[in-house]
Formats: C-alpha cells, structure tokens, sequence
C-alpha cells in the first residue's frame, strides 16, 4: 500500500504501527459501545422480546455491508477506505460528501461519550464538575493520539479486552440463570419472552422502529478497514475481520440480548431507568451491580471515544491528501502521526461540550440530530461503490480475493432494504425530525462537495489553455 510506510521522518505517510493483536481485538470489540449495554433498554421497551428480530436483521444487514467494504478493502486498503473507494468507484463530489459526512458524525460523538463518561465519574465524585471530567478525557486520549497509532491501538486493545470479558462474563452469568443454575437468582426458563402480552406485545411496526435503534448499535464496525490500513499486512487483517462479525454479532448482541429479556420483563419500569443489563443484574441479585456496569460502560465510553478520535484525524488525513481539505491535515509527523488533523478533529469535538454545557438541551442536541439517519446513508454510499467498484475490476479481468456474496443480487436488495427504512424514517413521526435533519446536512455538504469539484476541474482547464499557449 502507497500510503502505509515505517520510514522516518515528518510528510504525508502513515507508518504500520498497529499489530496484529491491536487490529484483532478492535475487530472483535469495535461494536460493542455504550449504546449496548445502555441503549438497548429504549430498542426493548419498543418492541419488547420481538427486539431480537430487529436486532437479527440489522446484524444481518451489517454482516452484508461489512462483506461489500471487505472485499473492496482488501483489494485496495486505505485509511480513508469507504470515502476513497467512492471518490474512485463514483466521482470526487461522493467521496468529498461521505468523509466530510463520516468525520462529523464522529466528530460529534466525541463530545457525546466524553459527557457520558463525566456523567458517570460525578457520580462517584460529586464535588468535582462535570466539566472537568469531560475535558479530561478529552485531552487524555488526544494527548495519546498525538504521538504514536500504537498508542490508540494499546489503548483500545485493553479497553476492548475489558468489553469483551464482560460481555463473557455476563453470557455466564444469565445462562446459569434461564437454566436454574445460579443459586442468587429466583428465575428459571425463558417464559418472560411470551409472557408479558406475547413475542410481539407492540405489534410488527414496532419491530421495524425496533430496527431503526438497533442500527445505529452497530456502527462503527467499518472502523477496522480504516484502522488495518495502518498495520503491517492489511489484506489479511480485513479478510479476518470481515469472516469475525457473523461470531461479534451473534454473540455479543444478539445472544446477549436474548438473555436480557428472557431475565427482564420487557415492560419493567427499571428498565429505561437503569438499562438493560444492570436490570437484568439486579434480577439475578448479583452485589454492585450498578458499580459493574458503570465501570464497564465507562470504559466503553473511552474505549468508544478513542475511535472516534482516531477515525475521524484518518478521515481527515485521507480527506487532505486528496485535495478535499486544507493541505496541513494531511501532514504527518516523525512517527506518522497526522496531528494536525487530530488537534482538528479533537478541537471541533470540544466545541460540542462547551455547547451542550453552555446551551444544556439545545444547540448541541440540534447538531446531534443531524447524524440521526447518517449510519443508514454510509452504507447506502458503501453499496453503490462495491457496484461500481466491482464492474470496473470485472472490466479489468481482475478477482477479488475476498468476494461479496451473491454479486449483484444481494447488493442491490441491500440497498432496497436501505432505500426503505430511510423511506420509513422520512414518513414515521418519531424519525422524521432527525431524518430531515441528517438529509438537510447531507444536502448542505453534497452542495459544497459540487462547487469545489467544479472548481477543481475549472482550475485543470485553464492550466491547460495556459499550457497550450
């Protein structure tokens, strides 16, 4: 890969820091974040036990978009991944819109988890703002960033161990429970799947709305195709983890949410109060069960925060290097980190906490509504560039090594199905306010990403009449 070198020296390269243990662990644990153990109450208070159903298909159009950006990525890795195989496969206006669109969405998440996390550090110390503990983890993770990817690879490798030991030790625990075995808890069997008003108490619309919060659980597995960029056998480190989301999936979501609600009444008034698994703990009696879960979901809070930062400096990078952002983002120092971008992205995402903190409800809450649908639009952008992407390499007489499954036809009812739950959205009265917000952004950058291609090409034409003369 052109960008991807270990030699010294400040420029415009990236180096292979991240090690194989560093790029599989955040494979493996790049999907679990807060929104798991915390976010899914409000997915199964909406569609009660039914959830599992709109948790099996989201994973299911995951998997399927996770194989369109393996196969692209493996045959051609870059850190800029989804956003450079649409500027190559579409046209530079795509791939301007998708990684502006991308780093503002994670850009925004930054200030998102840095409150979640001080929300939960001022709980255990009440005297000390909010404030403070936010910008703190802001500035500790930045610190981290700037010198070295191993860091960020160090960092989220022990952060994603935790996630994933607590994840195990959960399926543990509530298997021993459904089956009579765990002597603190007073439950036995799966009734409370069917016996609280049935399987689908909400009825099938509320499956599909179902479907609509458990997408935005998932994202963030496309990460590992910008983060294997930068270690030292790409292709193989993204064949590895594209065949491992079928395994993250099934259990780290969809088993693990089985036992929440065969443990939790769907309907339990607890369980938007406290989220599901700390509910689901306290129904098995086991002792600090809300201190657990704080100390895991905060890790999942940093853990979810560092990618952000990571990602959204890359996409960045990747942005400048191809002439779509200012030139100094696509600088790197001697280690090949590219700070510039990092202190940029780290700076706009500190905006977003002196917003929420200054205007409390309002301005940030606008901003973070206009992410709503983004997850659902990116992998509309991935289906269509796998199309293009593919014909073009067909036309070349060239194999992928890791191919899409069923090309074209599983790509394009991909994208049916992503055509209507946007459909969905725009039309349904509990989405169409973040649905209109997330395509009034889109439209906003699309429109900026047309004037500077038209620019650009402007600006190669008259070279040409110069040269010519």
């Amino acid at each position: 890969m052109a960008e991807i070198h270990s030699s010294q020296g400040s420029g415009k390269t990236l180096h292979a820091g991240l090690s194989t243990r560093q790029v599989t662990m955040i494979s493996i644990a790049g999907i679990i974040g807060a929104g798991l153990f915390i976010g899914s109450s409000k997915a199964i208070a909406t569609a009660g036990p039914a959830i599992l159903i709109s948790y099996a298909f989201t994973g299911l159009l995951v998997l399927v978009v996770m194989r369109m950006l393996g196969e692209m990525a493996v045959s051609q890795p870059d850190t800029g991944s989804f956003s450079t195989y649409a500027d190559r496969a579409i046209g530079r206006w795509a791939g301007f819109s998708i990684g502006w669109l991308y780093w503002w969405y994670w850009v925004l998440v930054i200030p998102v988890e840095a409150i979640a996390g001080a929300d939960i550090l001022s709980t255990w110390f009440p005297t000390v703002p909010a404030w403070l503990f936010s910008s703190g983890i802001v500035f500790l993770l930045t610190f981290t960033n700037l010198f070295s990817v191993k860091n960020f690879g160090e960092f989220e490798f022990w952060f994603s161990i935790v996630k994933v030991v607590a994840i195990i030790g959960f399926i543990v625990l509530g298997a021993l429970a459904v089956t009579g075995k765990l002597p603190t808890a007073d439950i036995s069997g799966v009734e409370k799947l069917w016996a609280f008003n049935g399987f689908m108490p909400n009825g099938f619309g509320a499956v599909i709305g179902g479907v609509l919060v458990t997408v935005f659980s998932f994202f963030g597995a496309e990460i590992v195709s910008i983060a294997a960029a930068e270690s030292r056998n790409p292709e193989e480190q993204i064949a590895r983890a594209t065949r491992l989301v079928v395994y993250r999936i099934a259990l780290f979501y969809i088993l693990s949410i089985f036992l929440v609600v065969a443990i939790v009444p769907w309907n339990d008034p607890r369980l938007m109060e406290v989220g599901s698994f700390q509910r689901a703990l306290e129904i098995m009696h086991i002792p600090g069960a809300k201190f657990v879960v704080d100390v895991v979901v905060l890790i999942a809070v940093c853990s979810c925060m560092n990618s952000g930062l990571y990602t959204s400096s890359r996409m960045l990078f990747a942005l400048g290097r191809r002439g779509d952002a200012p030139a100094a983002t696509c600088t790197t120092s001697e280690a090949g980190v590219p700070r510039v971008a990092v202190i940029s992205s780290t700076v706009a995402g500190f905006l977003g906490c002196l917003a929420n903190y200054f205007f409390p409800g309002q301005v940030f809450s606008i901003l973070l509504s206009t992410t709503g649908a983004f997850g659902l639009v990116l992998y509309l952008v991935i289906a269509f560039t796998q199309l293009r992407m593919r014909r073009q390499m067909n036309l070349r007489g060239e194999v992928p090594k890791l191919k899409m499954w069923l090309y074209p036809y599983l790509t394009w009812f991909t994208i049916i199905v992503i055509a209507g739950i946007l459909g969905y959205m725009f039309v349904s009265a509990t989405y169409r306010y973040e649905a209109l917000m997330t395509a009034g952004v889109t439209l906003f950058v699309l429109i900026a990403s047309l004037i500077v291609t038209n620019k650009r090409k402007a600006g190669v034409t008259e070279r040409r009449v110069n040269k010519a003369h």
